[in-house]
């Protein structure tokens, strides 16, 4: 895309960050309540409630692809992040009136279908950054993410024992149309005129970083199941399942905290050496939950999650952004997030698994080998970008 002024990117960076926001305190309005709502209200297991997840981070994978491919190849941007708000939007009022568990395994999927905006909104973010703000733009928004969920958390605290799950599903659903009518009416496009980019440029042109990159993490993911499977260990380990929303909100004040300051870390110290830090927090958590169900000690692993959270999401969008060419970054994005989605069925499926057959501690032993295997592999990917700015 051709280079917008300097002052109408930023504003274009403050109108995703809002809309991030906006979309993430509908949807967490609804994510600490939800391992409870599938099991206790809707009646699956833990197997299902694997399987519901993994499913639905399954088609965000697929969704992200598909459209960072189209993204590219047609160069827009826009329609797929608007868009992708309002099938979230609908997926929520579906929740409210569904009548047993299996509808939610088709609104899971429509739900996170909605991610078709993931990759060519990152994309159009990477476009407008430099190689040195670029990490700090990336970190604003999953600030302004976590931020959006801290709220939509409070609001499910203050809000749920009174107006119960279908009014609280109602009611989430809303923020996300904001969202799409704030993209659609405050990010423009430039019209490309050279569409030969895209058409001359094939996967056997991918950086071999690129391509060792996407391995790791997707050895990393395999272990990395569902948070739900945090939250139920934390019911497990004592406390009651009143507080659950606190846990999780304790991820993400977390997350929200830290997230802007990691990315501007990246821009200073590297991608590579932050992506270390997040392996080594999750590394930590699973010892944690491993050697001990005392109560200081989980709330001190959900401290770690949202630190893990902050590093690692903001890291993998900036460098894998680095590591595709310009004309390719939808794409290349959207496959990482593909291999990503694809291998979190399986981690869930196998941490549901594990969990019902041996004992809840199991998955963390599993997810914490997992985590030495990408450490080790990463120390083989080079930091060098592709891309110019």
């Amino acid at each position: 895309m051709t280079e917008k002024p300097k002052e109408e990117n930023k504003r274009s960076i403050r109108a995703f960050a809002w809309a991030s926001f906006l979309n993430d305190f509908g949807s967490d309005m609804i994510y600490p309540v939800w391992p409870l709502f599938v099991t206790s209200v809707m009646g699956a297991n833990m197997a299902m409630l694997g399987l519901i997840d993994g499913l639905g981070e399954t088609f965000v994978s697929i969704s992200k692809a598909v459209s960072g491919y189209i993204s590219d190849r047609i160069r827009k941007r826009k329609f797929f992040i608007w868009s992708g708000y309002i099938l979230g939007s609908i997926s929520r009022f579906g929740y409210a009136l569904a009548p047993n568990w299996q509808w939610l395994i088709p609104l899971k999927i429509l739900d996170r279908s909605g991610k078709i905006r993931s990759a060519p909104r990152d994309a159009l973010v990477a476009d407008i950054s430099t190689d040195q703000n670029r990490g700090g733009n990336f970190g604003l928004m999953k600030a302004m993410d976590n931020l959006g969920a801290v709220c939509g958390i409070v609001v499910c605290l203050l809000l749920f024992e009174h107006i119960g799950f279908t009014n609280l599903f109602l009611i989430a659903a809303l923020p996300s149309l904001v969202s799409a009518a704030l993209i659609y009416a405050y990010i423009k496009e430039n019209k490309i005129s050279d569409k030969k980019l895209f058409a001359d440029f094939t996967f056997k042109d991918l950086d071999a970083n690129f391509k060792l990159f996407l391995i790791l993490n997707s050895v990393f993911t395999l272990g990395a199941f569902s948070y739900s499977f945090l939250l139920i260990f934390a019911g497990k380990s004592g406390f009651k399942a009143t507080y659950l929303p606190i846990f999780y909100l304790i991820i993400t004040v977390t997350a929200a905290i830290f997230s802007l300051p990691m990315g501007k870390l990246s821009d200073k110290i590297g991608r590579k050496k932050l992506m270390y830090l997040a392996f080594i927090l999750w590394a930590a958590i699973c010892i944690s939950f491993i050697l001990s169900t005392n109560a200081i000690v989980v709330i001190t692993a959900f401290v770690l999650y949202g630190l893990h959270k902050a590093a690692l999401e903001t890291v993998q969008k900036t460098y894998t952004s680095e590591l595709c060419p310009d004309c390719f970054r939808a794409t290349g994005l959207g496959v990482f997030q593909m291999a990503i989605g694809i291998c979190a069925l399986p981690a869930s499926l196998i941490a549901g698994f594990l969990w019902d057959n041996i004992n809840m501690q199991a998955p963390f032993y599993l997810s914490l080998v997992l985590s030495l295997v990408a450490c080790f592999m990463l120390l083989f990917v080079k930091e060098d970008s592709c891309n110019t700015g």
